[in-house]
């Protein structure tokens, strides 16, 4: 029997992609391997948003290469945000890779399989992806629903290689989370590029509060999570939404990028620093437990110290349960790339970087220092290191020890000790 690997990097869209991909490969009869140097065929889902997740794309196609020589009936595809529109360039630069398909693009990769013998039907699996009836290997599923991007901010690849916003049609959706549900999954995370646009091109034009409200009666589905919000697209209905269904979990990640408005404007993100502040007012007043975690880059092109020091001071006012701060990197072909000159050094980049992390470190710790002795819900995910794991309603990871096998239960957990990326607690069995 032929047997694949799967290589992923990047974003959850990405592993929800790659999980679709291996639920096709298992229905044609392929079988998972635990190496490239064991498999038939390797898949490579790519991410170029940085500069960083590029080269480790490069080495890991210069790996391959090396395997290919010693292997030449070996099948490597490639797909993800690395395949630009020039597929033909691409083929002349990595003459090793057998097929390049756009993310997403599941019907370009049936066609190969068929092309090579390997099938003769799409499976229809690929628009309800997990029709089977064996047991998932987690209690959590991300659920891509909506492709693309129509925001085009001026240092994001992400449009020019996923394109433009095309929604999945609402009953597709519910279908497939039903699907899951009867599989084992108890938590679901609806992705996309900017999921509160969800809906706006479907007839109707069915919206992302429209779907949280279906998916919302779904009988033995215990949570419902939903990423990567867009902050000029969230509207006061998803809002009222998130606080009245109760299956719909009190955490959201909404990416600022900077507290400077300057910044802001150059970056294309269409809002100000204060309307980006009113609106977190305004989720915490209808919604008073959530947990909000944000995107920063520091280092945009022209970025001052001054400029930095408001995003510095955003940070310390709004306190944010979690931050991603990462250093701009210029990518080709995108509007800052086109008329920003990358001037702001290494070095000041790395000690912004710093700056931030450290703050948040505190912040983070002060918030999740509360919830030392309260008893909290966690489904549980799996087993590191001799420890169950798994999160609450609010996203907070939490880790405990038990000799029973708790995977995918609601357990309730005191918790005895906390730090800024986690908690620890003991199974209160009496609660």
């Amino acid at each position: 029997m032929p047997r694949y690997f799967i290589w992923t990097i990047g974003c959850q869209m990405n592993k929800a992609e790659s999980a679709r991909i291996a639920s096709y490969l298992d229905s044609i009869g392929y079988q998972v391997a635990a190496a490239p140097k064991e498999a038939d065929l390797v898949v490579l889902n790519t991410c170029v948003v940085r500069q960083s997740a590029e080269n480790r794309v490069l080495g890991t196609l210069g790996l391959l290469k090396g395997l290919k020589r010693e292997r030449p009936n070996l099948s490597i595809l490639v797909t993800g945000c690395f395949v630009d529109s020039n597929i033909e360039g691409l083929k002349r630069r990595f003459p090793q890779v057998d097929f390049f398909f756009k993310p997403g693009a599941y019907s370009q990769l049936t066609s190969w399989t068929q092309k090579q013998g390997i099938s003769t039907t799409e499976q229809g699996l690929l628009r309800c992806a997990h029709n089977d009836t064996g047991k998932l290997s987690s209690p959590c599923a991300f659920i891509p629903i909506i492709q693309g991007c129509n925001r085009f901010c001026s240092y994001c690849i992400v449009p020019y290689r996923r394109g433009r916003e095309i929604s999945r049609p609402l009953e597709e959706v519910v279908c497939e989370v039903k699907e899951l549900v009867k599989r084992g999954v108890k938590e679901v995370t609806l992705l996309g590029q900017n999921v509160d646009s969800y809906g706006h091109d479907l007839p109707g034009n069915p919206d992302l509060a429209d779907l949280l409200t279906e998916l919302n009666g779904i009988d033995d589905l215990a949570r419902i999570r939903f990423l990567t919000n867009h902050p000029k697209d969230i509207s006061q209905k998803l809002i009222e939404a998130i606080a009245s269904l109760n299956k719909v979990c009190e955490h959201l990640e909404l990416p600022v990028q900077s507290g400077d408005d300057d910044i802001l404007k150059a970056m294309r993100r269409g809002y100000s620093v204060e309307q980006y502040c009113e609106l977190l007012r305004a989720i915490r007043h209808h919604i008073p437990p959530v947990s909000l975690s944000t995107d920063i880059i520091v280092g945009f092109p022209g970025e001052t110290e001054d400029q930095f020091e408001h995003t510095f001071s955003l940070l310390k006012e709004m306190r944010f349960d979690v931050v991603h701060v990462a250093a701009y990197s210029p990518r080709s072909g995108t509007i800052a790339w086109r008329k920003y000159e990358d001037n702001v050094t290494p070095e000041v980049k790395k000690k912004r970087l710093s700056r931030v992390e450290q703050v948040q470190a505190g912040i983070a710790a002060e918030i999740n220092s509360t919830y030392q002795g309260k008893i909290v819900e966690v489904l549980v995910e799996s087993k590191k290191k001799g420890k169950w794991y798994g999160r609450t309603r609010s996203d907070k990871l939490v880790f405990f020890a038990d000799n029973n096998d708790c995977s995918g239960q609601l357990m309730k957990i005191r918790i005895e000790k906390t730090s800024p990326w986690s908690l620890q607690g003991k199974v209160e069995y009496n609660s």
